[in-house]
């Protein structure tokens, strides 16, 4: 509590550019575990009728200072704390009331949500842009929504999975990892042993687990890493590779290689598996593109391929182009998630 206005303090996640954060619409998501274990999921902000919360941001009036900084420092990270009530008003010519309002919020938290002070030590709470997903331009071709990079690549791999009507050829799988953003670290992450571990159980169960069946599993798998990619936006057109980078409306991008400058940290998938890739959309006549993240030494990006490489695996990215990636509220073409959805069923039958 600050001068009478109360806020929740904030950890940004991922690479964010913090000055868009300010003054929209935000909402709260998570979960909270008890002591004993009960678990509370908690929306909060999302329901038009209900409270919204945001983060204040100085007038334009006496923003002179600000202004002269660059986007990079005119809003601190230690600054993005969300604005959840005011202390209570006291009476003219009374003594100051005892009840703080971090005092009063907290009750309000305890009989509104379920949960007191100490359970935020065991709560996994984050914050969101406030809001429905909407179709965007007067020809409703675009998608507008918070995470598209990465919810719409994990929606359409999942959904594809979900609608097979056939019985595949290979074991399917579609694994959601998280914490991508921040290098795919902890038990969820990429990083982690989930994958050799699920695949060993699978096996143990089928004819009797080995080191070497595990390793020949994971060598003989194919797989799309589903991840967006960089749309070309020709308001800042500088920026990218005209010839080279993803365009709205073209179909689901591929990308070779990702990575910085000279291809570091990137996968670099084998043409022989793009060949096999394209033979197939081809054969469907499903759209698709090839395309890399912004000029050679503009910048770049990764995804999770190259932890899969390294079992040998046949391994590319593909994925959804996004306009504002990173932004809170993101931009793609509905034909572009069409093409996903279907470039991932049809690779569900690949032999």
């Amino acid at each position: 509590e600050s001068n009478g206005l109360v806020y929740l303090d904030t950890h940004y996640y991922g690479g964010i550019k913090k000055y868009q954060w300010v003054t929209i619409p935000l909402a709260i998501h998570g979960v909270v575990i008890k002591k004993d274990g009960t678990k509370l999921e908690i929306v909060i902000g999302e329901d038009e009728n209900e409270v919204s919360l945001s983060i204040s941001d100085i007038l334009p009036h006496l923003g002179q200072e600000q202004a002269k900084k660059t986007l990079a420092d005119a809003i601190k990270g230690e600054d993005l704390d969300i604005l959840i009530g005011l202390a209570p008003k006291s009476e003219k010519g009374a003594k100051e009331d005892k009840v703080t309002g971090k005092d009063l919020l907290i009750k309000l938290i305890e009989d509104k949500y379920g949960f007191s002070e100490d359970d935020f030590q065991s709560a996994e709470l984050e914050v969101v842009p406030a809001g429905n997903a909407r179709l965007a331009g007067l020809d409703a071709s675009m998608i507008l929504a918070y995470g598209h990079d990465d919810r719409s690549c994990a929606y359409t791999s999942l959904i594809a999975l979900l609608e097979s009507t056939q019985t595949p050829e290979r074991t399917s799988l579609c694994l959601l990892a998280d914490k991508e953003e921040i290098g795919s670290v902890g038990a969820t992450g990429m990083n982690s042993n989930f994958l050799e571990n699920a695949t060993s159980e699978v096996i143990d169960v089928l004819c009797g687990f080995s080191e070497l069946k595990l390793k020949r599993a994971l060598r003989n798998s194919k797989m799309l890493s589903s991840d967006v990619s960089a749309a070309f936006d020709p308001l800042n057109a500088e920026l990218f590779d005209k010839k080279n980078s993803a365009q709205l409306n073209y179909g689901i991008a591929f990308n070779k290689y990702t990575g910085s400058r000279g291809k570091s940290g990137s996968n670099d998938a084998n043409p022989e598996f793009i060949a096999q890739i394209r033979n197939i959309l081809d054969n469907k006549k499903i759209s698709y593109q090839f395309a890399e993240l912004g000029k050679v030494d503009q910048g770049g990006g990764g995804t999770i391929a190259y932890m899969c490489a390294k079992y040998g695996m046949d391994v590319i990215d593909s994925g959804v182009p996004v306009l504002s990636m990173h932004a809170p509220w993101e931009t793609i073409a509905v034909f572009d998630l069409k093409c996903a959805l279907e470039t991932y069923k049809e690779f569900l039958k690949i032999k």
